[in-house]
């Protein structure tokens, strides 16, 4: 019984018609379609990912060069002139002297 379907199902297969040339043809060049579109998509999709890792980098640079001027400037401001001897005179004498006037 096996036997007889298979064997009638082979006798179908090869008894089918041809497939129309156009038909064929149609859906080659829609299938060509698809793909190129596909392939489309990812190249965008590519270069978005391109142009987003290129954004963060700069992004990066940019925040490592203000990282680095805050830096600079706090080591500029940390670094305060010596006073001399007697800039430090004046400025004991002026805590002394309020110091007085407040127990006055």
């Amino acid at each position: 019984m096996a036997k007889e379907a298979r064997l009638k199902a082979l006798e179908k297969l090869a008894n089918r018609p041809a497939p129309d040339p156009a038909l064929v043809a149609e859906r080659a060049a829609a299938q060509e379609a698809k793909a190129a579109a596909e392939a489309a998509k990812r190249e965008a999709k590519r270069e978005a990912e391109q142009q987003a890792k290129e954004a963060k980098r700069a992004a990066a640079e940019a925040a490592r060069l203000a990282e680095e001027a805050a830096q600079e400037e706090a080591r500029a401001k940390a670094v305060k002139p010596a006073k001399s001897e007697a800039e430090l005179k004046a400025a004991r004498d002026a805590r002394y002297a309020a110091r007085k006037a407040r127990k006055r």
